[in-house]
């Protein structure tokens, strides 16, 4: 019998970021199947699971908003909406009840130099930030 132990590479980063449309299908409570796991059940599962201490996610980059994870819950919180979005929007577009941070901004628009780095540097083939 042969054994075939699989790590998850993502498992393992410090500060994960995502980058998705939001929408009730890709933000829900009905898993199916998991790539790699965020924060489980919150608090310490993550760690209790047998990941480092310290790694996770970091954020969640939609077409709505900026969200990261609240420090104790690990429950995904709303830190900034982009521009032309609302609060019922984005609440609409998820499948789960979302915390929202104390003090909420606009999404700033990346400036002329941010935008060089992102298509020149980041995304230069426009696979990620579109075409």
């Amino acid at each position: 019998m042969v054994a075939l132990i699989y790590n998850d590479l993502a498992s393992l980063c410090w500060r994960t970021m995502m980058m998705t449309i939001q929408d009730v299908k890709r933000f829900t409570n009905n898993i199916d199947f998991i790539t790699s796991p965020g924060y489980l059940q919150g608090g310490n599962s993550r760690y209790e699971a047998g990941l480092p201490r310290g790694t996770g996610p970091y954020r969640i980059i939609t077409n709505m908003a900026i969200m990261g994870f609240d420090d104790t819950t690990k429950r995904m919180k709303v830190l900034s909406i982009n521009p032309g979005y609302t609060r019922k929007d984005i609440q609409d577009n998820c499948g789960f009840e979302l915390i929202w941070a104390d003090s909420i901004a606009e999404t700033h628009e990346p400036d002329e130099d941010e935008l060089r780095i992102l298509r020149g540097k980041v995304d230069p083939d426009r696979y990620i930030i579109g075409r």
